[in-house]
């Protein structure tokens, strides 16, 4: 059994494996975890195709990088315009839904591609960005991730409520526990994590504590389960997507049945066969039920919940 749509907060497929090196058309390429070809055409889908800029881009190298990927993003939208739709809102998905197109939304992964200028917010939101996780591993101007303690800094304190402003989405994933603690004092509007597990159950720095889910769903927040078998379990070793229902099962216990979505990590991390293709991943649904999960929650996990965030803080 599989569902009626699947929403996906974070894939790397955009920029996975540097284009320019390979086949420029990354959304419909074989040899990708992620294509569009690949997409069960019995399931409504949205993707949030990510540019990844990496920690070594920094400032004007930063922005071309972005500048280069977000024109590849568009002329891909362009080729594959029948089957594949850009989009800034959940009025935009819903018409790609309805012409039986994939949903494509356009985030980046890491702050750095606004190189420490504030104005840059407003750049990204009119080159049709919805989301923006603040950092990768290392630091930027906006703060860390967890390769050092240091929180937010000023600039990203400053970055937050413009993000907020321009109606650009900001993604936790990937941020210290440090500058969450940050970040919890200048938001004002409910954010998300694309593509983070719960700590308590697979102990990696990346993944939410229950104190980061508790106030996620206190503030009417959205978390992206992801694939990456590290986050999965303490060792890697998954075999099943027994793990996957772990995860799934503690953050229903932490309250988060209306916050809880799927953020795959497809073409950024290494998965397990249980969930390598778009294929599989659809198919979980029908385990989830077989496990239990009644079906309004599944339907939230799937689709449900992403949608009811869009409409609300999605412009």
């Amino acid at each position: 059994m599989r569902p009626y749509a699947l929403i996906d907060l974070h894939c790397d497929t955009l920029t996975d494996c540097k284009y320019a090196a390979g086949n420029p058309d990354t959304l419909d390429d074989p040899k990708r975890v992620l294509s569009l070809s690949a997409i069960p055409r019995d399931v409504r889908w949205a993707q949030f195709f990510a540019i990844f800029i990496p920690d070594e881009q920094r400032g004007r190298a930063a922005i071309d990088y972005f500048d280069q990927n977000r024109r590849n993003f568009d002329r891909q939208m362009k080729r594959f315009s029948d089957r594949v739709s850009p989009c800034r809102s959940l009025g935009d998905m819903e018409a790609a839904f309805a012409q039986s197109k994939t949903a494509a939304f356009l985030t980046v992964e890491n702050g750095s591609a606004l190189a420490g200028d504030l104005s840059r917010v407003r750049v990204l939101a009119e080159a049709g960005v919805c989301a923006v996780t603040l950092v990768w591993n290392g630091e930027n101007e906006i703060g860390s991730g967890h390769s050092t303690g240091h929180g937010l800094s000023a600039f990203g304190r400053a970055v937050i409520p413009e993000m907020e402003r321009c109606g650009i989405l900001v993604d936790v994933s990937h941020l210290n526990d440090p500058g969450f603690e940050d970040l919890l004092e200048v938001a004002q509007k409910p954010f998300l994590a694309t593509h983070s597990n719960a700590r308590a159950v697979a102990g990696h720095r990346r993944n939410l504590t229950d104190e980061m889910i508790r106030e996620m769903v206190r503030r009417g927040c959205l978390i992206g389960l992801n694939y990456f078998v590290s986050f999965l379990r303490d060792g890697g070793e998954v075999t099943s997507l027994d793990d996957l229902y772990r995860h799934i099962v503690h953050f229903l216990e932490l309250g988060a049945s209306k916050n809880l979505a799927l953020g795959s990590d497809f073409d950024g991390a290494a998965l397990p066969d249980c969930l390598n293709t778009p294929q599989k991943a659809a198919e979980a649904y029908g385990y989830l039920l077989a496990r239990g999960i009644g079906r309004e929650q599944a339907d939230g996990i799937f689709y449900q919940n992403a949608r009811r965030f869009f409409a609300e803080n999605l412009a």
